[in-house]
């Protein structure tokens, strides 16, 4: 059977819709339960049902993050999930989340993690000169993206590139690992070395 995965997102969605073509493609052995946003004017929201995924808003505006991530743990949980999916979710989970689903929640980060957290990561990079940028999937921990490290992506900088050309580059690269990444958590065939993820 399955595993049924839970995916929380803010925007546009494209993460989420790599995942459901990895599924689709059968590249990834998985379902998706449930796709969540905390934002009512998501465009992900309209792209996951017209793919006929369930999906549904939360709206999180005005509401104290614990109480609204309680309503979220609830959501998931009728829906049987397995593994949660941050695709692009801009709102810091809380630690009774991440307590209620530890080592069940994996982001995706437009970074080569440590280096550049938080937002504007692509901005960061520019701005600090570096020559090459990427991607990373992690665990969620109470750090913001402190999480050990699944998998990662090399994405060059190039002279002249803006936040937004290096942003492209990098989705592709995101859009590649991250099912791929999915696919090794929900195998359970890896180990957890402090902050290292190691395939069996």
């Amino acid at each position: 059977m399955s595993k049924r995965l839970g995916i929380l997102i803010s925007g546009r969605g494209s993460n989420l819709l790599a995942i459901a073509d990895a599924i689709a493609h059968h590249r990834l052995d998985a379902e998706i339960a449930v796709v969540i946003s905390n934002r009512p004017d998501a465009p992900g929201i309209i792209a996951a049902q017209e793919r006929g995924l369930y999906a549904l808003t939360m709206p999180s505006k005005s509401l104290d993050r614990e109480a609204y991530d309680r309503q979220l743990t609830d959501e998931l949980h009728k829906n049987r999930v397995d593994l949660v999916c941050l695709a692009g979710y801009m709102r810091i989970l809380s630690g009774h989340f991440i307590r209620e689903f530890h080592r069940r929640i994996l982001n995706i980060h437009p970074s080569l993690l440590p280096a550049f957290p938080g937002l504007d990561a692509q901005h960061q990079a520019l701005e600090h000169g570096v020559k090459f940028s990427g991607c990373t999937v992690h665990f969620v921990e109470e750090g913001l993206d402190s999480g050990p490290i699944v998998s990662q992506a090399v994405v060059p900088v190039l002279a002249g590139d803006t936040a937004e050309s290096l942003s492209a580059r990098i989705l592709k690269e995101e859009h590649r690992i991250y099912p791929e990444a999915i696919g090794l958590v929900l195998s359970g065939q890896y180990r957890i070395e402090g902050r290292r993820v190691i395939a069996k």
